[in-house]
């Protein structure tokens, strides 16, 4: 069975038994989320997950629960862990601030930046990918910084993951929506090469630095080494942190919860943007028409089988519920499962880290407990289809 179905099937069983508990509603919060982590981590075998929950631009709450690693040290609120694709919507927010100065326009073709066309850089694939595999589609020149945070491009998650290893266009750019980190990791290249910032120390300067998040960074520091979570396989094994040593806008970034609880409090009541520029991030740019995140490249569902609301916004998904408009991200790999899920009208978000990829069947109840229902598409983002890192 694919690890997609096993992670839905899970999820509905969760869902089932961690129904909201009787008896306790004059407890805390917190009580209550203690109670019903407890009994996820029993019933999933999750060994270590981290959690904040954040009220109108104010984090009200931040708990870890288990372990960091095989030795059994215990998961603080302080540990670092990886933050896999909540990265991506780190980097956005650093473009958005880059579009205020003028650097960057969401709509300009990448080939505006960029001294030399794309297929020329056959030199940079090492450090972010084939983008000479693309000579002779001038497609390329389609690019926009808005078409690649909307995960629009037309390439595939990752180059090397295609039969011969290179990347290439499947769809025309900015027609439908596929994941794709590649397109991301384009856009990181832009800034670089076309713009000559260091993005690693951009990100550093106008987000970690700005809202005190003093345990975060993009590459591995060794002071990390102190506090440093581990993570669980499916099967139960175990996996050491991994030391990256490259910048990646896809999903290279280190975090504690109490960190990632910095930023996401700072994202809702957008610090450090306009009003427009903040409304640009989770606005609905365009409309999601897959059943599933993944496979990237599935089929477009038939009209009535689309949920009607869902959208990509910059590196976030957009979606509407009883609360009215939120928004959502997840992080993904083989250890690794975390989730950022925000109500905009209360400007109110719960962030969940997890070192052990277990955990995500847990996330349904946890997100409901503390956020009540918010029309969270936890179907499209943990569907029945082959599990693909991101």
């Amino acid at each position: 069975m694919a690890m997609r179905n096993i992670v839905r099937s899970a999820i509905l069983i969760c869902a089932s038994a961690l129904l909201p508990l009787q008896g306790i509603a004059a407890k805390s919060l917190e009580s209550r989320l203690d109670v019903r982590v407890k009994a996820g981590m029993t019933q999933t075998q999750t060994q270590g997950v981290a959690i904040a929950f954040i009220e109108n631009g104010t984090v009200k709450l931040v708990k870890s629960w288990g372990k960091r690693n095989a030795k059994g040290e215990p998961l603080t609120t302080d540990s670092v862990m990886y933050g896999a694709s909540l990265t991506k919507a780190v980097f956005a927010y650093t473009v958005m601030q880059l579009v205020e100065e003028g650097r960057l326009d969401l709509d300009t073709s990448i080939a505006h930046y960029l001294p030399k066309p794309l297929p020329d850089y056959a030199d940079e694939e090492e450090k972010y990918a084939g983008w000479h595999h693309l000579a002779g589609d001038d497609r390329w020149r389609k690019l926009t910084p808005r078409i690649l945070l909307t995960h629009s491009s037309g390439f595939s998650n990752f180059g090397f993951l295609e039969p011969d290893g290179k990347l290439k266009f499947h769809f025309d750019p900015g027609t439908r929506y596929a994941y794709s980190g590649d397109g991301l990791i384009l856009l990181q290249f832009v800034i670089e090469r076309g713009l000559g910032l260091d993005l690693g120390q951009e990100m550093q300067r106008r987000v970690f630095d700005r809202f005190g998040m003093k345990t975060t960074s993009m590459i591995w520091r060794p002071d990390f080494a102190t506090n440093l979570a581990d993570g669980w396989r499916m099967d139960g094994s175990t996996e050491p942190h991994d030391e990256r040593s490259k910048t990646r806008a896809a999903g290279s970034m280190d975090t504690t919860i109490s960190d990632f609880a910095k930023f996401a409090a700072g994202y809702v009541k957008g610090q450090g943007l306009s009003k427009t520029s903040r409304k640009a991030l989770t606005t609905a740019h365009l409309s999601i028409t897959t059943i599933s995140q993944f496979p990237s490249l599935q089929p477009e569902a038939a009209p009535e089988a689309r949920i009607e609301s869902l959208a990509a916004g910059l590196a976030v998904i957009s979606f509407a519920g009883p609360q009215g408009r939120g928004f959502f991200k997840g992080g993904h790999n083989d250890s690794t499962g975390n989730m950022l899920v925000c109500v905009e009208k209360r400007k109110s978000c719960v962030v969940i880290l997890s070192n052990d990829v277990r955990a995500e069947p847990m996330f349904p109840a946890i997100v409901k407990l503390v956020l009540g229902e918010t029309g969270m598409p936890w179907a499209w983002e943990y569907g029945a289809q082959d599990w693909t890192k991101d």
